[in-house]
């Protein structure tokens, strides 16, 4: 790798930077012998893969022609710091995990921010006179050269994630202040909104009066574009799930949903509301002149390197319209099962039951508690040549190489049902089901199953045990679900403490005494989040699944086929060795993953 600077030789060794201070001494040894090793011999050394799914990755990427590490990554079998390793490796440039850094704001003045997004890179230490850049693309030549003339310095290129920089520049104070910037600007045009509660109201009735060409001409206007963009940004940024733009009496409230909970993101002027709703409306192809019935649209847009879909509804309030946009990246889930929070014991029961050849696996939970990311993670996993995978979804939200996905679509005769008849004509091996909602679905489901097909699903129930009185209760014979139902899980998400700012802490009693736990409370160590900026005080960064579930044993059956109910369903799923989810969220604060109240808030029922 050539020495970016001022003249052209070879790439210092890494030894002399405080970066690489901790790099293993064989260094030169395993790059002086890169040549001779193939990128499947370094995805050996850096992963923990079975030769059974290289070789799978390997049949793969003989049809996409994708670098191999690329095809991994799109199965779901490395992560994408992996990739970054095995990218690393093989051009002999060091890897970065910018998770473990906290980085100089001083280096990240170092260049502006918009470049930094534009070349997808952070400055993170210094070299001697050579500065030191954290990259996606380390051998992008024009960016390390512009980097250069702009820093003043020469530049030293290391292996990052995009999620690492995107996730580092979103913590810069210059972003922050872009959006203060740009809010101050609108400000200024609009005027003052320091005026009278009446004075407010008339304006915003008036702008339910403006015609479509005034809100079109103020939506165009550069401040209310930059603000449209800097929101959906900061999300992503963020890693939101959800962006509410909650019109209130005398202001616009912006708030993201980050790791299920919602927070206050930043404070519009009312005056901005016209023309910030109909800019999202225009993006989603809606309809700006209709404001008091709601409206269903979708954004696609490139951001910080990724491409993500924005599923958009409007709803008519009494303070104007709101706008909720669900975030979908569309790069596919890169997680794989064992780092969805599956405990050991459950994941190997789990591994053994999605190789099946036939049967019903639901997931059951709440709406935003990751089944489709486990549905997914299973679906990579099994994810071959030699499968013919079918999905029926409302929406595709997940787009993943090697499988047929189907979008319901009603306006065209497209529902769950009508879809499953056709699959079975298309010599399936695994279906995906986005979810059973009505007894037609569930009943040619369960026939799919019966006929010798591994069908996914998802329900919506509490827990394992009831998705089976949930079938029931829609018209299924029980003995049609005796045969077909091989497993239920179920799940809920947790948020993990900030690894930034743990630390020890003692409990409420009261705490130990909702969860039914008889223990001294001096026996085990509890952690929380004191609160970082890393974390943005919650406390909490990232969430992790509970999970509970339930194998469809010989006994289960017998009590299926004559109708046992719920609770006797429970106990014989317990004294089959069902850990549940209260138990599995137990065993994850025991572990120092959460808090005895994030369990609490979740998992506790009764």
């Amino acid at each position: 790798m050539a020495n970016h600077g001022a003249g052209i030789g070879a790439r210092p060794t890494p030894s002399g930077s405080l970066l690489f201070g901790g790099m293993p001494g064989d260094w030169k040894g395993r790059k002086a012998s890169m040549e001779t090793r193939t990128v499947a011999d370094i995805v050996r050394e850096v992963t923990d893969i079975s030769d059974g799914q290289l070789q799978q990755a390997l049949d793969v990427q003989k049809e996409t022609r994708e670098p191999l590490a690329q095809v991994l990554a799109n199965m779901g079998l490395i992560s994408e710091k992996d990739k970054a390793r095995v990218l690393g490796r093989q051009w002999g440039i060091p890897f970065v995990d910018l998770t473990e850094r906290q980085l100089d704001r001083d280096l990240l003045k170092s260049i502006p921010l918009h470049l930094m997004q534009r070349w997808k890179a952070v400055p993170v230490d210094r070299n001697g006179p050579r500065l030191v850049v954290a990259m996606v693309n380390p051998l992008d030549v024009y960016a390390i050269d512009q980097m250069r003339l702009v820093a003043g310095m020469d530049i030293e290129s290391v292996i990052a994630t995009a999620e690492d920089i995107n996730s580092a520049l979103g913590q810069s104070m210059s972003a922050r202040e872009e959006i203060g910037a740009t809010l101050q600007e609108m400000n200024d045009e609009l005027g003052s909104d320091s005026s009278a509660d009446i004075q407010v109201e008339e304006k915003a009735d008036a702008g339910e009066d403006m015609s479509v060409d005034q809100l079109r001409e103020m939506m165009e206007d550069a401040p209310v574009v930059r603000l449209a963009n800097l929101i959906i940004r900061q999300a992503v940024r963020d890693k939101a799930s959800d962006i509410h733009i909650q019109p209130e009496q005398n202001r616009v409230r912006v708030r993201y949903r980050v790791d299920g909970v919602l927070h206050d993101a930043m404070t519009v002027p009312k005056k901005a509301q016209a023309p910030l709703v109909s800019r999202i409306k225009v993006m989603a192809d809606l309809d700006i002149a209709e404001k008091r019935a709601p409206q269903d649209g979708r954004i696609s847009l490139r951001v910080a390197g990724g491409e993500f879909d924005f599923r958009v509804s409007t709803n008519p309030g009494v303070n104007g319209e709101k706008v909720v946009m669900r975030i979908l990246d569309k790069r596919g889930v890169q997680t794989r099962l064992n780092e969805l929070g599956i405990s050991t014991v459950v994941l190997d029961d789990f591994e053994a039951l999605i190789q099946q050849s036939y049967g019903i696996i639901t997931v059951t939970g709440p709406t935003g508690s990751g089944k489709s990311t486990t549905l997914y993670s299973a679906l990579n996993t099994l994810n071959s040549p030699e499968q013919n995978i079918l999905t029926i979804e409302d929406p595709v939200e997940y787009q993943l190489p090697g499988l047929t996905q189907t979008q319901v679509n009603p306006r065209a005769g497209v529902s769950f049902a009508s879809a499953l008849r056709t699959f079975l004509r298309q010599d399936p091996d695994i279906i995906l089901v986005g979810e059973i909602r009505d007894a037609e679905t569930a009943l040619i489901a369960t026939e799919s199953a019966l006929t010798g097909h591994l069908v996914f699903s998802t329900l919506h129930t509490n827990d394992a045990p009831t998705a089976i009185a949930r079938l029931i209760e829609m018209g299924v014979e029980p003995f049609l679900i005796a045969s077909a139902v091989i497993g239920v899980v179920a799940q809920r998400l947790v948020r993990v403490i900030c690894p930034d700012c743990k630390e020890s802490y003692t409990p409420p009693v009261e705490a130990f005494r909702r969860l039914n736990l008889a223990m001294d409370l001096e026996s085990v160590t509890f952690y929380r989040g004191r609160g970082c900026e890393r974390c943005r005080q919650t406390g909490y960064r990232g969430r992790i699944g509970a999970f509970e579930l339930m194998l469809v044993t010989d006994h289960i059956r017998e009590l299926i086929l004559r109708k046992a109910p719920t609770h006797e369903l429970r106990q014989a799923a317990l004294e089959a060795g069902m850990s549940t989810l209260r138990q599995d969220a137990m065993q994850k604060i025991l572990e120092g993953v959460t808090t005895m109240e994030e369990a609490l808030r979740v998992v506790y029922a009764g």
